[in-house]
């Protein structure tokens, strides 16, 4: 059982993921920090001197009414800027990859040899269960 999870965690693509997810996690902080504290102010600056910022109260002087129209504009800025990223640093990239790779013009990933093909198979064969005897016939 250990060693399933030791070979589950050891593969490239799952190491890979863990990576993509931490650094999109602090890249969206910045992201979130950057639209919170430079977008919202600037939405909110086309407002009157006297409005706490572009919304409306729906009961007056009550604060927890207030209805934030800056606040959805900023994440919604927010997501588009985390998307743009994700498209032109990760997607566009792959797809141009793979296109050259249907086009002949850039190799893809080493076909495994026979040698390899045969260690894995007997490896999975070691993995598995013991195999019963044969009948003996008497």
């Amino acid at each position: 059982m250990i060693k399933g999870f030791k070979d589950f965690l050891l593969r490239g693509n799952v190491i890979d993921l863990a990576v993509a997810v931490v650094i999109g996690t602090a890249f969206t902080a910045i992201v979130t920090v950057f639209t919170g504290s430079i977008v919202e102010p600037l939405i909110n600056a086309i407002t009157p001197p006297e409005s706490p910022g572009l919304g409306f109260s729906i009961i007056s002087g009550k604060d927890t009414t207030y209805v934030d129209f800056a606040a959805v504009i900023t994440a919604a800025i927010n997501f588009l800027i985390v998307a743009a990223v994700v498209y032109f640093v990760i997607v566009l990239p792959m797809n141009l990859i793979k296109e050259r790779r249907k086009r002949g013009e850039e190799a893809g990933p080493p076909e495994p040899t026979e040698i390899e093909l045969l260690v894995q198979i007997r490896d999975l064969l070691a993995q598995g269960e013991p195999t019963a005897k044969p009948e003996q016939h008497r």
